[in-house]
């Protein structure tokens, strides 16, 4: 599997290029203009340097992502594994994820990708101290544990962060939006008594759309966390 991480990092040509300088400008316009706007010229622009510079240190658009992924996840909080509240420290770390995926919306939808998972050092060590957290709780398969609070995490804010993005191409506010699509919604939904529920969620959102989203986010992680509960000894 080929990966950033498995080559020698070259020593710099210009006292001012560097991989680590490359890989900021590359974090600042994957958040102001997503993933399809990063390119070798655009940061080589942003940088005063050639691409032909560039591609000592980074040899491709993909290890690029390897690398802006691994940055951004030093945000990412993880509690010490001797927390004294299991739930409560997972349920830090899984905000503190979502919290980084939407200040970097495009992050989400790339983490999936071959190579991201395993070799940055950043990422190895949130992995570690996940498991580290789940291991000091006695869950019987910390991994399998894991990997149920990443998926919902991911999931969730996966789909939050393309909203967001919307938002953010709309030109107006979250709450606006929604009131703009509220009519066609609500004619949509007409008749369909089960979604009466939704329709309220979407009144509320017109007033607070991030406490909205803060509460739905809370309240599906809870799920998560009670049917994991019942896999510990004793449960």
């Amino acid at each position: 599997m080929p990966s950033v991480w498995a080559r020698q990092q070259r020593e710099p040509d210009q006292p001012a290029l560097s991989r680590d300088a490359i890989v900021r400008a590359a974090v600042a316009v994957l958040d102001a203009e997503g993933i399809d706007a990063l390119s070798m010229r655009k940061l080589g622009a942003r940088l005063n340097a050639g691409a032909t510079s560039l591609y000592r240190h980074v040899a491709t658009k993909d290890e690029l992502m390897e690398l802006a992924v691994d940055e951004v996840a030093a945000e990412i909080h993880v509690p010490p594994a001797d927390s004294p509240d299991w739930r409560a420290a997972v349920t830090e770390a899984a905000h503190s994820f979502r919290t980084t995926a939407l200040r970097h919306p495009w992050l989400s939808s790339v983490l999936g990708q071959a190579g991201l998972a395993y070799l940055g050092p950043n990422l190895m060590s949130f992995s570690e101290r996940l498991a580290a957290l789940f291991t000091a709780a006695r869950f019987p398969e910390p991994h399998r544990a894991i990997d149920t609070v990443l998926s919902y995490v991911i999931g969730m804010s996966t789909t939050e962060a393309a909203w967001l993005i919307t938002v953010a191409r709309s030109g107006t506010t979250e709450a606006d939006l929604i009131a703009r699509l509220m009519p066609a919604a609500q004619q949509a939904a007409a008749g369909h008594d089960h979604l009466a529920a939704a329709q309220d969620d979407a009144v509320a959102a017109t007033t607070d759309p991030v406490a909205l989203r803060d509460a739905k986010f809370s309240y599906g992680l809870e799920v998560v966390l009670d049917g994991l509960a019942l896999r510990l000894p004793g449960a």
